[in-house]
């Protein structure tokens, strides 16, 4: 018996960088601005990490 590694292309979905963090202000930030900015990342890291997940998980790669 022969093995045969075969690799798939990723889609696209898979290769789009997720966003970069907010840029924050050269100041202190008050708590609002903290938790609204972490609240910010944390999901657009999430969207992004779903997104790739379902894409690569599609394509059948493991």
């Amino acid at each position: 018996m022969v093995q045969t590694v075969v690799e798939k292309e990723l889609p696209a979905e898979a290769k789009k960088p997720c966003p970069d963090p907010v840029v924050l202000p050269d100041r202190d930030l008050t708590e609002i601005e903290i938790a609204t900015n972490w609240g910010a990342d944390r999901t657009a890291l999430r969207v992004c990490e779903t997104r790739r997940s379902a894409s690569v998980g599609g394509s059948n790669v493991q």
